[in-house]
């Protein structure tokens, strides 16, 4: 297989931007390629204010800043992406969605680009089935914040060849990143073990054992996370959170992976996180408040 040095991200949302620019500092061409004209612009000004943060803080120096920025072009059009070597999803985690843009881009890339899923749960299989290079579709699955998280999921389906494996391995590690190597299951293993126990946490919510501040410190200081569960789940957004305990539940056709009923209201009433303002916390509001399934936000 012919060295990755073109990259393609399809999704310019916070995982899309973020991969976009992990590429390009690691030295790639990157096209964005996003249908919503908006959501490119935000995530090409998030990717310009990620950078000057980087080198505010002298992670990287001001010319690398720069030249990572020239490096990433967006569009529109998924047709950008016709030249790439290696064209990552990373739209909406539903399968409808991501398997109607893997089979557009199975159309529109020539047979040696690799066609890799970010997807967070759904069996990389069943989505590979859905192109006619099977080999050479793959599960990376990034982790939130990208440019600061080190792990990237590595799923290879039933069809993934040697070749299409190591040849994102190998990509991973240029964009300094660590690829560690799983088996297809609903949600792989990242999220079989962290959305549980982030829906037992609403469940804790939900039945009045602690407030959101009380689950949050206690699995904050009892057990070292580096946030609580309410608080990470916020961040990954409640959406998200929602749509993967939905493919585990009907993957495994197990009760232990029933959403609350809590979390599918919030969702509802589109309380998702840090995206929209609101979710277990107000964001950009003084003072912060906390959500209380009785009271709302006191």
């Amino acid at each position: 297989m012919t060295e990755l040095k073109t990259v393609g991200v399809v999704g310019a949302g916070t995982m899309g931007h973020g991969i976009a620019q992990v590429a390009a500092l690691a030295g790639y061409e990157v096209r964005l390629a996003d249908v919503a004209a908006d959501a490119l612009e935000r995530g090409l000004v998030q990717i310009e204010k990620s950078l000057q943060k980087l080198a505010a803080k002298e992670k990287i120096s001001n010319d690398d800043a720069e030249a990572a920025r020239a490096r990433v072009s967006g569009s529109t059009d998924l047709s950008s992406l016709t030249d790439v070597a290696l064209a990552v999803e990373a739209v909406v985690e539903r399968f409808e969605v991501k398997s109607e843009v893997l089979s557009r881009l199975d159309r529109l890339c020539p047979e040696e680009t690799v066609l890799a899923t970010n997807t967070s749960s759904i069996s990389i299989t069943k989505l590979a089935a859905e192109t006619g290079r099977p080999d050479r579709v793959i599960g990376m699955h990034f982790m939130n914040p990208v440019p600061l998280m080190k792990l990237v999921e590595i799923i290879r389906g039933l069809g993934t060849s040697q070749a299409t494996y190591d040849a994102v391995a190998e990509a991973t590690r240029v964009m300094g990143k660590t690829p560690v190597e799983c088996n297809d299951a609903p949600g792989f293993v990242s999220n079989r073990v962290l959305m549980p126990m982030i829906n037992e946490a609403v469940f804790c919510l939900f039945e009045g054992v602690g407030d959101v501040e009380a689950i949050d410190e206690i699995l904050h200081l009892g057990m070292n996370h580096p946030m609580g569960p309410l608080a990470l789940a916020d961040l990954i957004g409640l959406d998200v959170c929602l749509d993967i305990l939905r493919v585990l539940h009907e993957g495994f056709s197990d009760s232990k992976y029933r959403p609350c009923p809590l979390l599918v209201r919030m969702v509802d009433a589109g309380y998702l996180g840090r995206k929209s303002g609101r979710g277990f916390y107000t964001y950009g509001e003084e003072p912060r408040r906390s959500f209380h399934p009785a009271r709302g936000y006191a």
